[in-house]
């Protein structure tokens, strides 16, 4: 399917057809042989239209392939850009876009982002923040210490809980410990 019908079905009304418009734009990114310019055109079908893109399982389905695999290799500009939009969405695409750098066990990029949005009065954010830099404390859980001593007792509590869930039992009790009531 070609990006310009892709982008009508993304510009659509119904939810599922916006869902499977991120979806094929997910696929297409995902796709090996597929050049530089159409890897272009796919992500700037989804930044272009990402009003349209309103739904925080539409992002986590195409953000870390269509924006963050496109990005990689370029300038990260973008998403801190992204981060600090009145959008919700658009700042939960900036962090989950960065699960494809942190595959590449390239987490700085999430950290910084993070710094950004750690408290971002917006659920849907701070579970997105929680999770993603979880995942790149797998990858150096020494950098996720330092972020949670930093910020444990007084970001969300939702981020918090989602960021530690992976550390061992002493630890997780440690950092809620930190949390002033």
């Amino acid at each position: 399917m070609a990006v310009n019908e892709v982008i009508k079905l993304l510009r659509g009304q119904s939810n599922d057809h916006r869902l499977g418009a991120v979806s094929i734009l997910d696929w297409k990114a995902r796709n090996k042989k597929i050049s530089s310019e159409e890897k272009h055109e796919i992500y700037q079908a989804y930044i272009s239209n990402h009003l349209f893109i309103n739904d925080w399982g539409m992002v986590d389905r195409a953000a870390p392939y269509v924006v963050g695999g496109y990005l990689f290799d370029k300038d990260k500009t973008p998403l801190y850009e992204l981060a600090t939009s009145k959008n919700p969405m658009e700042r939960r695409t900036a962090i989950v876009s960065t699960y494809y750098f942190i595959r590449k066990n390239e987490i700085e990029d999430t950290f910084k982002i993070a710094e950004i949005l750690v408290y971002d009065s917006e659920n849907f954010v701070q579970t997105a923040v929680g999770s993603w830099i979880r995942e790149a404390g797998k990858r150096d859980e020494q950098r996720l210490k330092v972020f949670l001593n930093k910020h444990a007792a007084s970001m969300p509590r939702v981020t918090l809980r989602l960021a530690i869930e992976k550390l061992d039992s002493d630890l997780r009790k440690h950092y809620l410990g930190l949390v002033k009531n």
